[in-house]
């Protein structure tokens, strides 16, 4: 989404234009803070209500893509930090959900097995580590965005990605973690 694709538009065509082109984004970032589908899903529609309220202070000096990512990071790490969240929320072991599409080729079906136990290996690393990998490989953003959207120093996001690499390969051979 470009600025000549936003000129001339409400505030409300756009936020719409937001949640259908980067919703499924919020709700997955948010989800490898807090663990929990439904509460990932609350936090997105959150950061869309202050994007909504904040529309207006956006100063295209970035792409709506990373102020969004820049919101959620920051929204949820505020949510997990809050007191309500670490002595209310009863931690449960996650469940990931199948996804909706099926297909007979086994080998497939394979891949998307390991996807999911390494995802589930992903979401058991300490919040600096999985937001690293996260950004890394499921949203595909260079080192240098990872380390402007979270406001580190690059070689820290080098640091944390080569860490929960490492941790990673321990739990996949049955090794704990305990960074």
């Amino acid at each position: 989404m470009n600025e000549e694709q936003m000129q001339g538009r409400t505030d409300k065509e756009i936020l719409v234009d937001l949640m259908e082109s980067y919703g499924a984004m919020v709700v997955r970032i948010a989800f490898t803070y807090v663990k929990d589908r439904q509460l990932a899903e609350d936090l997105a529609q959150e950061v869309f209500i202050r994007c909504y309220q904040h529309l207006h202070t956006f100063e295209h000096r970035s792409s709506y893509k990373t102020w969004l990512y820049r919101i959620t990071v920051n929204h949820c790490k505020d949510h997990v930090r809050s007191w309500s969240f670490r002595n209310l929320i009863p931690f449960e072991p996650v469940k990931l959900e199948k996804g909706e599409e099926t297909n007979s080729i086994s080998e497939q079906m394979l891949k998307e097995e390991e996807s999911q136990v390494l995802f589930q290996k992903v979401l058991r690393l300490s919040v600096k580590l999985r937001e690293v990998i996260i950004f890394f490989y499921y949203e595909e953003l260079s080192v240098e965005e990872i380390a402007r959207l979270l406001d580190v120093n690059v070689n820290t996001v080098k640091t944390r990605l080569h860490r929960a690499r490492n941790s990673l390969k321990r739990m996949l051979k049955g090794g704990e973690v305990f960074e």
